[in-house]
């Protein structure tokens, strides 16, 4: 179960490119920072302020959310028609700046993010499962389920599709492209504050949580770039293959999501659930 849950928060980064990618077309490499961001403003809510855990997730998300917005609106939305070279190279430059507001604000030490989740397993099926094993899956289940009928069933899920595939069509159509953008960001970047949030008791609250994004990239890749049910799937495939391996040969795990990877692209070079994407010109 360990390695469905932390391969559930693979997913959730994961999740958080797609989003960005299927609007903007834009990678944004800073969506770790975004989950590390989220775990310490939740720890400051719990811990120093002593809010509950549910009042302290909820803020967190809206707080996330607020982020995800801001950034789009002032780093992001200058740059709209540009390469998508120069969005990449943005977006690595707010994963740094992230990084060191964070390592001044809160310093290089790790904290433990307390849960309500009691940590004596519980049997469910005739298996020994944790609580806060449990709350990550059906936190991930439910995440997925909904973004998943939010692009499928309506207008504004279409319109940030639409937007992705010709901003100047979009636009003559009456979508409102720069809206669609910052939307998605303020969704992207909650859900890597609840990424951050679901991870923090399994590691620890500290600035290096913002290496999952090297294993939620490799999940979004695995899954087919573009597919939010694929970035669920190839998040849940590198946590399982992560743990086999670490029983088996504990120095090998490192490396066990990019194995996956190259094996998988060479059978299906556009993921497990990618879909043939083209332009008109």
């Amino acid at each position: 179960m360990n390695g469905l849950a932390v391969g559930a928060i693979y997913g959730l980064t994961a999740l958080g490119f797609v989003l960005i990618y299927k609007a903007t077309e834009v990678v944004n490499f800073a969506q770790g920072d975004l989950l590390m961001l989220g775990a310490f403003i939740a720890w400051t809510l719990v811990v120093p302020l002593g809010l509950p855990y549910v009042l302290a997730l909820v803020l967190t998300i809206a707080a996330m959310a607020a982020v995800g917005a801001g950034l789009d609106r002032f780093v992001m939305r200058p740059i709209i028609g540009q390469p998508h070279f120069a969005g990449i190279m943005l977006t690595i430059g707010l994963a740094f700046s992230i990084r060191g507001i964070a390592s001044l604000v809160w310093g290089p030490q790790e904290r433990g993010l307390p849960t309500p989740f009691a940590q004596q397993p519980r049997n469910v099926g005739g298996v020994l499962v944790q609580e806060s094993m449990l709350a990550i899956a059906a936190g991930t289940a439910l995440l997925c389920a909904v973004l998943y009928l939010f692009f499928r069933h309506t207008r504004l899920g279409v319109a940030m599709q639409a937007a992705s595939q010709n901003q100047l069509a979009a636009y003559l159509m009456a979508i409102p492209v720069k809206s669609v953008f910052t939307l998605t960001w303020a969704i992207a970047a909650a859900v890597s504050g609840i990424a951050g949030v679901l991870i923090a008791p399994l590691l620890a609250v500290e600035l290096n949580l913002w290496i999952i994004v090297l294993k939620g990239f490799a999940a979004a890749v695995l899954g087919g770039f573009g597919s939010i049910p694929g970035a669920i799937l190839g998040g849940l495939l590198i946590g399982v293959a992560e743990q086999l391996v670490g029983v088996y040969e504990p120095s090998a795990k490192g490396i066990t999501a990019y194995v996956v990877l190259l094996v998988v692209l060479f059978a299906f070079p556009r993921g497990l659930l990618g879909e043939p994407q083209g332009k008109r010109v």
